[in-house]
Order: C-alpha cells, then structure tokens, then sequence
C-alpha cells in the first residue's frame, strides 16, 4: 500500500517503534483490526471491543504473517515488531489519513440524519459512469468502518465518496479530518440520535462540522428542501448549492409521479437550466430527492446530463434499504436495516402505492429520546391516513404506533406482540398468496430474521 512503510506509519500516529529497524522502509500490504483477516504482510491494528482485548489475538496474527502490530499496550521486548501509541483507534484514524492522501482524488462525503447510505448509493452510481469510484462498504461509516473502507481503495480510485454517521458530539471532526472531503453532501436534520443531540440545532452544529475539514476550493451541496439546511450561510468561503424540490434549489426535481414499486418518474433540472426526464428505479418519494443530490455532485465532477441520467437509472437496490424481494406468493419491501420517524413514513408511503394487500410489519425505532413514545404514536396515526391493510407490530415502543393505527382507521386491522418471535409467529400463517409486506425497524430490533423467515416461506 503506497506510503504507507512501517517508517511513516509510525510517524503518523505517533508512535514508538520496536523491533527490527531493518523493516522500517517497507510498505504493509493491508490495514486489519480483525484479527482473522491478517495475512502475510499485513498490519494488524488491535483495538479493544467492549468485551474483547484485542490484544490477546496479537500472537495469532504474528502467526498468520503480519509484518508489524499496533498495541496501546507495552508489550516489552517481544520476537516480532509493534509500534506503540497512547491510542490505538486514535492510530487507526491517522494511519487512515496517511493512506488518504497518498491518493490523487476527489472525496465526497455524505452526511445526515436520514438516507446517508441510500444518497451515497445513488451518488456512486452517478459518479461511476465516468469514474473509478470507490464508496463506503455498506454503512462501514462511524471512527472503525471510515478507515477500514479508506484501506480497502483500490490505487486506480479516481473518486471516493464516503459515508460518516456519528451520534455524540465531537465525532465528525475525527471523521472528516481523515476523509478530508472536496464537496460534502449534507441530507437532512431530522431526529434521529436526539437522545444525544437533545435539538435538531445541535444535530445540525455537529454534522456541518465536516464542511470544516473541506478541501480549499470544495463544494456544499445541501438539500434545500429541509428549513434548517436551507438558511445555511457561506462556509469558509464558500457558499452552499441546495438541492430538491423547491424553488429554491439550483438542481432540483419536479413532474413527480409515483410508478408504483417500478419507481418514481421525474424530471432533474440541473444548475445551468438543462433538463431531463428519468425514472428513478427505487420506489419512493424521497429517493427523488436522493437522486437529485447525485445529479448535483455529478454535475460538479462535470458529468453530462446524459451520464447523470444513466447513472440514476441504473442504481442497484441494497439489502435492507428499500429492497423489493418478488417470492412465488408475495412481494416484500425489505427496509429493516434501521429506521427512524421520518424514514419510517416514506417505507410507509412506498408500501401504500403497491398492489394486493398492504401489511406492515413494524417495530421499535431507538435513540430518539424523552418524546419516543409520543414519536412512535405519530407513526401509527400517520399510517392509518394511507390505507394500509394490515399492521403486525412488536416491542414495547410499538405498542404506540398500534395504539394509534388501531383508534385512527377503521379499516386496518392491528395485532400487537411483545416480542419478534411472537410476531413472527402469527404472520407466517396469517400470509396470502399477493400480498405486500413491508418490513422496518431499528438494527437492534433485528428484523432481518423476519424478512429471511418471509423469503424461506415459498
């Protein structure tokens, strides 16, 4: 891996080396924090878990080849090289850095309370019909998953673009002094991580910090439509271009038209007044929005209408994010990676243009704070405005949004559970050949066992 010898690793985190200085002048062939991925000439990086000491798989990776460890331990005269530090995820962070910009590229970085991963998605497959594009592995984004997926670029990447979550203050700056972004792409501030942020105000502080990393000369592309966003004022320098639906916006969307779980039709008008028509391949409002921040960074990475075009409808689905999964009985709308009120209204929204029977099967949305009860109430009264069918819920958040869909339709039908495997349980036989699921709650909720139980149910 280019610059990155056991000389300069060292260097960069601060670190004093033992060993054989005879290796110094060599460069690792990978950056690992498992320990069960070292191979021979590798750099193992031992960060403790919150159960694990890392440490201990040290004369494992030894064994395995690694050229040289990375420890906040003193480990004394040893057989094999280390390099110590006050900190090892601090080490992992710089050596991060060190590795970035040995590259001659642009970064993206994305940001947000809401649709990080599926913009990021929507922006590489953009950036990729004129790019070697390298993005964040799947939501690898907070202090140990930037780093890894900065390890993982090939040396031919042209264009990074690179996801950064973070729900406490003073993660971003950590984040993006190693991503060191030339146009940072911010979302929305919504309401997820308030248990922590305590105001969107403080959400906002937090996720503009990356601007403060930008490269001279970058760009901030906003999503006008959201109000805090939107009266945002020039940063260093540099003021912001907005994207969405509004007015306001240099690149923005409109003659919106649901396609049902095809997509939605629209048309992007690009900040020069050129336009195009497109269908964006991912049902969903709000994927309209995400398409159009990939049409604004395209834009400024100086792709044609054309290549913008192809780029947006050409977009994969993820596992997990608003993923539609076609069984011999039934259609399933897989969104249960995470969720949040907001994005729990737009799975609701997707669910509510599909044909057949509509059934929800939801679950408790984490981290929203002191109103989460109140949160999760909205949620079902939102849903009994859009005539969805049937509604399965779990958890002890739940309850609320059954509570609500139950008093506020008089046309859905509503069964609560404590529990996931209670749930699961009813729904399998309650199934009918045509129907529609959508399946949506937080990570910990771990929903995806109900989604393989749906796909394993033929």
């Amino acid at each position: 891996m280019k610059n990155l010898s056991i000389e300069n690793i060292t260097k960069a985190c601060r670190g004093t080396f033992h060993g054989d200085e005879s290796i110094l002048s060599q460069e690792v062939s990978g950056v690992v924090i498992d320990s069960r991925k070292v191979q021979p000439g590798y750099l193992f990086v031992a960060i403790d878990g919150e159960r694990v000491n890392a440490h201990k798989f040290i004369p494992d990776t030894v064994k395995a080849g690694a050229m040289c460890v990375v420890s906040h331990e003193d480990l004394g005269e040893t057989d094999f090289p280390y390099i110590l530090v006050e900190s090892t995820g601090q080490a992992l962070l710089d050596i991060a850095k060190l590795y970035r910009d040995s590259f001659d590229m642009k970064v993206v970085g994305i940001t947000g309370s809401v649709g990080k991963t599926s913009t990021k998605e929507m922006i590489a497959s953009v950036l990729a019909q004129k790019y070697h594009v390298h993005k964040t592995l799947g939501n690898f984004n907070n202090e140990w998953g930037l780093p890894i997926t900065i390890f993982d670029m090939p040396e031919d990447t042209e264009v990074a673009v690179l996801e950064m979550g973070v729900n406490h203050f003073g993660e971003m700056r950590r984040l993006s002094s190693v991503a060191s972004p030339d146009i940072c792409v911010i979302t929305n501030i919504g309401i997820a991580h308030l248990e922590f942020f305590k105001t969107r105000e403080g959400i906002l502080q937090e996720k503009s910090q990356m601007i403060q990393d930008m490269k001279n000369g970058g760009s901030i592309i906003l999503n006008g439509d959201d109000d805090l966003l939107s009266k945002m004022s020039p940063v260093k320098g540099v003021t912001p271009v907005f994207f969405g639906m509004g007015d306001n916006c240099a690149f923005r969307a409109d003659n919106i038209e649901p396609q049902g779980l095809r997509g939605t039709s629209c048309t992007i008008t690009l900040k020069d007044g050129s336009s195009f028509d497109c269908l964006v391949p991912v049902p969903g409002i709000h994927m309209v929005s995400n398409a159009v921040a990939g049409a604004a960074v395209g834009y400024t990475l100086g792709l044609t209408a054309d290549e913008i075009k192809a780029g947006i409808e050409s977009l994969p689905s993820i596992p997990g994010r608003n993923h539609i999964i076609e069984t011999n009985h039934m259609i399933i709308l897989d969104d249960c990676y995470n969720a949040n009120p907001v994005s729990m209204k737009a799975s609701i929204d997707v669910l509510a243009t599909a044909e057949g029977r509509k059934i929800a099967v939801l679950g408790d949305m984490g981290e929203l704070g002191e109103n989460e009860k109140k949160l999760h109430y909205e949620v079902g009264e939102y849903l009994a405005k859009k005539e969805i069918d049937v509604l399965f819920c779990a958890g002890e958040l739940s309850e609320e949004i059954a509570k609500a869909a139950q008093k506020e339709s008089k046309t859905c039908e509503v069964y609560y559970f404590k529990t996931r495997d209670a749930l699961l349980e009813q729904l399998l036989p309650f199934l009918k050949k045509g129907d529609t699921v959508l399946v949506k709650a937080s990570h910990f909720m771990e929903y995806p066992k109900i989604v393989k139980a749906l796909t394993d149910c033929q």
